[in-house]
């Protein structure tokens, strides 16, 4: 029987139309469980130009660039690319290189054979672009991981790769973060691979387990915010902030301090485990809150043991870990999906993200708004 055809409509493109809705800083951290599986299946589109970079070049040493959150995150690729590649690698604020450092200080690695990253979200950062030109006059190899590939950066470095983020319309970088880390440990499981100093079942067992974690990275969320629930009224009404991190996780100590200092605005100080006893535990007050990462590291038994003196303080101290702890109680974090020390930092940022989001709403401060006009640290975009 014949009919008139009907005309379907086209189907809706739901994320499009997300980016035309205003974002809020709570539901970008609320996206992570979306967008994390997402880089990890388009993970060949910036993993595979970044080995074969590497490889094209014989690269012996990367050095990490970044300002903000990208500096927190060098400070982390920079320990994978020792630890899991086996390759000297390190973390530099981009103005200080610039101006204070060299590529190989030993002159023994010829700068051709160095790789210079820069890392920045918007492709914007003034000090990483003018780093990233800079290291392609010394003749270093270049590349920049930015979430737009027609931003400034691209245009100082040799290789620019896609950072699968998305848009990210606050201030405050979150999800920007978490995918900034996932990626850069992407590129050193790949880089091991190719290097030989991981197989091929230990990789694809990395893949497996890191697939594993993202997929259930809404129990991450979950849990921290619970968390934050049941402690943010002596978070809220505390004087002083102190975030302590070792190990990996000392730029998920940096991360945290960034962000619950530029959101909640309390004074947020971070210190590194053993340095903190040093002399900054003089001020420690019942009133002050301290935060301790538990990475699966070397330290985690002295943390144990600086843990216990603290409370002797303060009554304010919490752990945040993947590992378990006997004497947990309701101050503390410990995530009941259990993860390698190496993705465990995109847990450990959640919390801080919901002690600097929802404690900032807590005390009326709209964390969509960026009260401080002006423009040093970013190229203007064109849309602005």
């Amino acid at each position: 029987m014949g009919g008139v055809a009907i005309e379907r409509p086209p189907p809706t493109d739901w994320k499009a139309i997300m980016a035309e809705i205003a974002q809020t800083v709570l539901d970008n951290i609320r996206y992570q469980p979306t967008v994390l599986p997402e880089v990890l299946a388009g993970r060949s589109a910036f993993v595979d130009p970044f080995v074969e970079l590497v490889q094209e070049h014989d690269i012996k040493k990367v050095i990490f660039f970044g300002s903000g959150t990208s500096y927190n995150v060098s400070q982390i690729a920079a320990y994978y690319f020792k630890h899991i590649v086996g390759m000297a690698a390190e973390a530099q604020y981009p103005t200080v290189f610039k101006h204070y450092e060299k590529p190989d200080w030993t002159g023994l690695v010829p700068n051709k054979q160095i790789l210079m990253v820069g890392i920045s979200q918007s492709g914007t950062s003034v000090s990483t672009c003018e780093v990233m030109q800079y290291g392609r006059e010394l003749g270093c190899r270049t590349l920049a991981i930015t979430g737009d590939l027609e931003s400034e950066i691209t245009h100082h470095v040799d290789r620019s790769v896609h950072l699968l983020v998305g848009e990210e319309l606050t201030p405050p970088e979150t999800k920007g973060y978490t995918v900034s880390v996932l990626s850069v440990y992407l590129w050193a499981l790949g880089v091991a691979r190719a290097r030989g100093a991981m197989t091929a079942d230990e990789h694809a067992a990395a893949i497996a387990e890191a697939e594993d974690f993202v997929n259930d990275f809404q129990s991450i969320i979950d849990e921290s915010e619970a968390w934050y629930e049941r402690n943010k009224a002596s978070i809220a009404h505390s004087d002083r902030l102190y975030v302590i991190g070792y190990g990996v996780d000392y730029g998920s100590m940096l991360e945290g301090m960034l962000k619950v200092g530029e959101m909640f605005r309390v004074p947020t100080i971070g210190y590194e485990l053993e340095e903190y006893s040093h002399g900054p535990t003089m001020a420690l007050r019942d009133n002050q809150t301290l935060f301790m990462i538990g990475s699966d590291e070397a330290e985690f038994e002295r943390m144990l043991v600086f843990r216990e003196a603290y409370l002797r303080y303060t009554p304010r101290v919490h752990v945040i870990t993947c590992k378990d702890l006997a004497d947990a109680d309701d101050r503390d974090l410990v995530f009941t999906h259990k993860v390698n020390k190496y993705l465990a930092p995109l847990a450990y940022t959640v919390p801080f993200q919901f002690v600097a989001a929802k404690g900032a709403r807590d005390i009326f401060i709209d964390t969509n708004v960026n009260p401080f006009k002006e423009p040093l640290a970013h190229y203007a975009s064109d849309d602005e």
